[in-house]
């Protein structure tokens, strides 16, 4: 599902760059393990929540489906 630009808005607000999550877990199959920390990197045009994972992984978060909390 995309969200509009009001919410899309609200995710970069909520979680901007250098904030610290963990993630619980995420919705595909090269996710980097639970538990996994990273560093947000910047909040694209459709919401997706682009990390630096502490293990190398790039995946992005998809507020949607994956679930991860800050730090």
């Amino acid at each position: 599902m995309f969200k509009n630009k009001k919410e899309v808005q609200m995710v970069k607000q909520m979680y901007p760059e250098g904030t610290v999550v963990e993630l619980d877990y995420m919705d595909d199959p090269q996710a980097p393990p639970s538990g996994t920390k990273g560093t947000i990197e910047y909040v694209d045009d459709i919401g997706q929540i682009h990390v630096r994972w502490e293990n190398g992984s790039g995946l992005a978060i998809n507020t949607d489906v994956d679930s991860f909390h800050k730090i």
